[in-house]
């Protein structure tokens, strides 16, 4: 077996059905996934980055009101907390393999270790892919490859540990080096704005602490009621309602971050009421508003 052969041999993989969006290792996690994902095609979001590299074949992917239709050698960098979902397009993702990395925030900062922020390439405010030339794709994927290899034996663990933080140190200080660079970003004709989900999202943004219904909406975007209802369900997988949850969670994680009170942070996002605001966060995030708060302390 040649050496490409043994490699992919090691290498983690998911299966494409794999619904799981949610870490189950401490700091990152690496692994491969090949075909058309199902577990991915409703918008979603998590308190974690997350980077989709293209090994073969393309994928396409929503983030929040744009689609990027990325071919193999592309990079998604997707930040904490944006919503975002997978963008099926048929016949064309069949033969689509990726590699998915997702680390933390408290991760990437150990990685600086106050010399770099490491976490800038996702939140560049331009464009959520890029395209890098030959010679710093193969690097970055040489990385990745390698991140994503799993232990031959239990005693190789540690000395895989510090391997890999040497290789997560190496690929994020080069993406915060080549994201500032213009001409690696996507242009136009590589992505797909979808205006309709901007709008939406640009009043929820303006109206955050206020009811939101779906007249407001379908009003706002001059639409009727029922083709609003339809065509925003066909572009993002998810109901308005959904939507418009979500964006408050969203809301409300960013002002827990800020140090605003739990009970302030409930009505400024718009939640009608404790009980309500504490569902829906402990269904997301799978902790409470409280326990969140502990881990971004003042």
């Amino acid at each position: 077996m040649g050496r490409t052969g043994a490699m992919e041999k090691k290498i983690r993989k998911v299966d494409a059905y794999d619904e799981r969006q949610y870490m189950i290792r401490e700091g990152y996690e690496v692994y491969e996934k090949q075909g058309a994902p199902m577990g991915a095609v409703t918008f979603h979001y998590h308190n974690f980055y997350e980077i989709i590299y293209v090994l073969e074949g393309e994928y396409s992917s929503l983030i929040e009101n744009r689609t990027y239709h990325l071919k193999k050698g592309d990079f998604l960098l997707i930040n904490q907390n944006v919503m975002h979902k997978y963008e099926f397009v048929e016949e064309r993702h069949d033969t689509s393999k990726r590699i998915i990395l997702w680390i933390t925030k408290d991760m990437l900062e150990q990685l600086g270790a106050g010399l770099m922020d490491l976490t800038a390439c996702f939140m560049t405010g331009q464009s959520c892919a890029y395209h890098f030339p030959v010679y710093y794709e193969e690097m970055l994927r040489g990385y990745l490859l390698r991140l994503a290899m799993a232990e031959n034996a239990p005693e190789e663990a540690g000395a895989k540990q510090l391997m890999d933080r040497g290789h997560l140190t190496l690929l994020f200080g080069h993406l915060n080096t080549l994201c500032k660079r213009k001409e690696y970003i996507f242009d136009h004709e590589e992505l797909v704005a979808h205006p309709l989900v901007e709008k939406v999202s640009a009043y929820c943004d303006a109206h955050i602490g206020e009811k939101i219904t779906v007249d407001d909406l379908a009003e706002y975007v001059h639409m009727s009621k029922y083709h609003f209802l339809r065509k925003f369900k066909e572009l993002t997988g998810v109901t308005v309602h959904t939507f418009v949850t979500n964006k408050r969670l969203i809301k409300a994680c960013e002002y827990i971050r800020d140090g605003i009170g739990i009970q302030e942070v409930c009505q400024e996002c718009g939640f009608t009421d404790y009980s309500s605001f504490l569902r829906n966060f402990k269904n997301t995030f799978g902790v409470s508003p409280g326990k969140y708060k502990e881990f971004y302390p003042e």
